[in-house]
């Protein structure tokens, strides 16, 4: 006999800088590995999986994340308490934000429509310590300007192979960012941040591995004269053979928005 299964959208955040990312990892601390364990409390004996809508770096924290869970037997009666139950037995660096009853044929990876990351920056001079779970502090002078300039390169379609850290198999390297623009941080703001911090916000329906960062990445050694506004263009081109090494810090980067087409 076919046993009852439920399925539930569950959008949460939660601050990375103490996990190795979303995914379970043997050894490791994650986020996922923290969710189950939480599940497996205050789900006693019950049968479940669970299942990200990414992937995250180390350090990298989410405003806006969600996962699918799926439930063997006694559907959850009151979404409400159980949430609230949940976010009792989470750590604090984690929170359920909302939990809804989906249809079985939602696809969390598949109907993904849009995700925006936002990467936290400031530079010059040595920000205060408490700064670092949030946003990164490069102590170089950079040119922002010319980074903001530069940052609208990588919007449309572009081969991104120079900003991943390795194509695995059959990898679709082809991406289309909606856009990609630096502004001041208004995003997060304490009383312990630098004066001035900047925020690259860029959108696309997926990202490759370390693509975000690595864009970052370019964009400092732009700032500080390391690469030019050509090699840029350069990097995008088909077939380009350049190499890019340098990957931003996981700590300043933050998912901040993500959509469904349902």
């Amino acid at each position: 006999m076919k046993k009852e299964r439920s399925y539930y959208l569950v959008k949460m955040q939660f601050l990375g800088f103490r996990y190795s990312g979303w995914q379970k990892q043997p050894n490791q601390k994650t986020v996922e590995g923290m969710v189950v364990k939480t599940l497996r409390f205050i789900l006693p004996n019950r049968n479940f999986k669970v299942l990200g809508s990414s992937r995250t770096d180390a350090k990298v924290s989410a405003l806006s994340f969600a996962f699918e869970l799926f439930l063997e037997g006694i559907p959850i009666t009151d979404l409400s308490d159980f949430t609230e139950l949940f976010n009792r037995n989470l750590p604090a660096d984690i929170k359920v934000m909302d939990m809804k009853a989906i249809d079985g044929n939602f696809n969390i990876i598949q109907d993904g429509k849009r995700k925006e990351y936002v990467y936290l920056f400031s530079f010059g001079e040595k920000s205060h310590p408490f700064c670092a779970p949030f946003m990164a502090n490069i102590l170089d002078s950079l040119d922002i300007e010319l980074m903001k300039k530069a940052t609208s390169l990588f919007e449309g379609s572009h081969d991104f192979t120079t900003y991943t850290a390795r194509v695995r198999g059959q990898a679709q390297t082809v991406r289309h960012v909606a856009y990609c623009f630096i502004e001041p941080n208004t995003l997060l703001t304490a009383n312990f941040f630098p004066e001035e911090s900047y925020a690259l916000h860029i959108s696309a329906q997926g990202f490759l591995r370390y693509q975000v960062r690595m864009i970052m990445g370019a964009l400092i050694e732009l700032g500080k004269g390391r690469l030019s506004y050509a090699d840029i263009e350069q990097s995008l081109q088909p077939g380009n053979q350049q190499k890019l090494t340098y990957v931003a810090p996981g700590s300043g980067l933050h998912l901040n928005q993500l959509q469904f087409d349902n």
